[in-house]
């Protein structure tokens, strides 16, 4: 089936499944686990025994299930067809029949109750709890509709032909890619506009969808007592929504007096190439390199990053990633991870769809672990490659018969982002670059501009689009039952209060702007783990340059030092069965705060206050 009939298949899902919200919904109320609370408070506290014997039973068959699950997922992720979205589906709902099934919610609120439990089964009964909640059988109808439009979302954002009409051409089809390459290139402001307005087009396509997403995964996260289905994942980090965004309004005041700097700084030098009459106070959106304004490359002059890898080859890079690794004493990757993953961009030619956003996969909870990128020769997928090889690292790392299958995963989200990201900022520094050949000795680029494009294209500017933006967004959309005639204007509201983007024009509610955001859809409720991550990832890295290798945070080379291989294994190893707070302020010495991050850019800050002494910073 070609792509456009795909489309429609997913839009008759979304029209057909809406109208049997209303009649599902009341088959849900039926039993709500609030209805069992007596019963299991009338019972006896369930024994030892009880609680092992469950947990082994369940172990063994989420593994299975979730085997099978990320099977399906992964091939309707490297072939967007009708059939793989299907298989999908099915293998999803098998596992989540599993894990939210009455029998399995009714035992968990039985055996949480049991005495003398030890942290291991406490943090695999939590867990399997934070599942139930995700896929509770007490809301069966509820739970199969909102697999179906999550596989019929996913088909629409990935199937999507995004046209662009340059002006004087013709109009083209062009790929995720191309667009991101012109937004980064071009000095011509009615071809960027039109490509981000392009790039835009496919939100109005997922606006249905997303309405029944937020009704349906609220719908299962409050039958669980969550508040949101935003609250059911901030419980990831045993915080509630509400300590949640306390916390990203904290960093983001941290971070507010070196953004401004740099916004300001940036706005200036952006003015000035697109030969601007007056400087905005709020930068225009289609003036920035992302079609977010979540990262901002290619703004510092004289920094070629793409020119230190036009030489090499894709493949090259992923094996430098692996070699990274390798040389601080892990293994070399499996070899089915070369057979099985899906590393390269498509052809134009091609017969098949895939979706273009990297990601890494532990497909059996051991060692079938798998990537899909599309990787391209230039820094970005350099720095993304090392990024996403991380996942991969950590998911080996805690596949190993001490960690059930439960507590497979990061000490939290967020810590497998910060691990991932730590070895990409790692990537980036210039000793490092030297010794593999892509930097001569002689050409050390000047340490504040370096700086200056790391900020650009990391924490400084993301932090803002994470914790603001994206982080407020989502909140709104399920703590507050957001409705959709003021998505877009809220949407705009963030972007301008957080980050100071404005859109190119008026965006009215006929748009939807923030379903143009993969994670919105495929990955919601979860972006303020990237912004942690950033957190963790900067005292890690202050930790291992001060203790391990006695060199300056911006100019350290991890490559080949083991000792830093054994640090990070001692931290990827334990996976989920530790309190993610006791085990940072292990590895670190201090619990989750953003001084290192601070420290880090301090330099910088100094440099731009100079840059824009006499100049209105403030963009509110």
């Amino acid at each position: 089936m070609d792509i456009r009939r795909l489309a429609l298949a997913g839009v008759v899902l979304l029209v057909a499944g809406g109208a049997l919200i209303l009649l599902l919904g009341r088959k849900d109320d039926a039993a709500a686990p609030g209805d069992r609370h007596q019963v299991a408070a009338d019972h006896p506290p369930p024994s030892k025994g009880d609680v092992t014997e469950f947990l082994d039973d369940y172990n063994d068959a989420y593994r299975e299930l979730w085997t099978g699950s990320e099977g399906a997922k992964w091939q309707a992720n490297v072939d967007i067809t009708e059939a793989n979205s299907k298989a999908e589906v099915t293998a999803t709902q098998a596992l989540a029949d599993y894990v939210g099934s009455r029998e399995v919610i009714d035992q968990l609120q039985q055996l949480r109750r049991a005495e003398d439990l030890n942290e291991l089964e406490e943090r695999q009964l939590e867990r399997a709890w934070q599942l139930a909640a995700n896929y509770p059988g007490t809301a069966p109808a509820t739970v199969r509709k909102l697999l179906q439009f999550e596989a019929a979302q996913n088909a629409m954002l990935y199937s999507h032909r995004f046209v662009l009409t340059l002006p004087g051409q013709e109009p083209r089809e062009v790929t995720p890619n191309e667009l991101d390459e012109i937004l980064l290139a071009s000095r011509d402001l009615r071809e960027r506009r039109a490509v981000w307005e392009c790039s835009k087009t496919v939100g109005p396509t997922l606006k249905d969808g997303l309405a029944e997403l937020q009704t349906l995964r609220n719908a299962v996260a409050v039958k669980m007592d969550f508040s949101s289905f935003f609250g059911l994942q901030c419980a990831d980090y045993g915080m509630t929504s509400a300590e949640m965004m306390l916390l990203m309004d904290d960093l983001l005041e941290g971070m507010r007096p070196l953004y401004e700097q740099l916004h300001c700084w940036v706005r200036h030098e952006l003015a000035a190439r697109y030969n601007a009459p007056d400087v905005p106070r709020l930068i225009p959106a289609h003036w920035l390199p992302n079609r977010w304004g979540q990262e901002w490359p290619g703004v510092v002059d004289g920094i070629d990053m793409d020119g230190m890898l036009r030489d090499v080859s894709p493949q090259w890079i992923i094996e430098q990633g692996e070699r990274f690794y390798m040389s601080l004493g892990f293994e070399a990757l499996p070899l089915t991870f070369w057979g099985r993953s899906d590393l390269y961009e498509l052809p134009a030619d091609a017969n098949r769809r895939k979706n273009t956003h990297a990601s890494a996969w532990h497909i059996d909870l051991d060692q079938d672990v798998r990537s899909l990128m599309s990787v391209r020769n230039d820094f970005r997928w350099f720095g993304t490659v090392h990024h996403e090889l991380g996942h991969i690292y950590y998911y080996l790392s805690y596949a190993r018969p001490e960690v059930p299958p439960l507590l497979r995963r990061g000490a939290n989200r967020g810590f497998h982002e910060a691990i991932g990201t730590l070895i990409e900022l790692a990537s980036s520094q210039v000793p490092y670059l030297q010794e593999i050949g892509m930097l001569r000795e002689d050409d050390a680029p000047d340490q504040v501009r370096w700086l200056l494009n790391e900020a650009l294209t990391g924490p400084v500017v993301f932090l803002p689009f994470a914790c603001g933006t994206m982080t407020h967004w989502e909140h709104d959309f399920y703590e507050e039952e957001l409705p959709r005639h003021q998505w877009n204007v809220r949407w705009w509201q963030y972007a301008a209060e957080h980050q100071g983007i404005a859109p190119p024009s008026q965006r009215g509610e006929d748009y939807c702007d923030p379903a143009t955001k993969t994670h919105i859809n495929d990955d919601p409720a979860q972006y303020y783990d990237y912004a942690i991550s950033y957190v963790i990832l900067h005292q890690l890295h202050r930790y291992i340059c001060e203790q391990l290798l006695q060199q300056d945070v911006h100019a350290a080379n991890y490559y080949g030092n083991a000792q830093v291989g054994i640090y990070l294994e001692s931290i990827l190893s334990a996976g989920g069965t530790r309190d993610w707070n006791r085990l940072l302020y292990e590895a670190t010495g201090e619990p989750l705060t953003a001084s290192a991050m601070l420290d880090y850019y301090e330099p910088l800050m100094a440099w731009l206050q100079e840059q824009n002494a006499g100049r209105d910073v403030g963009f509110q």
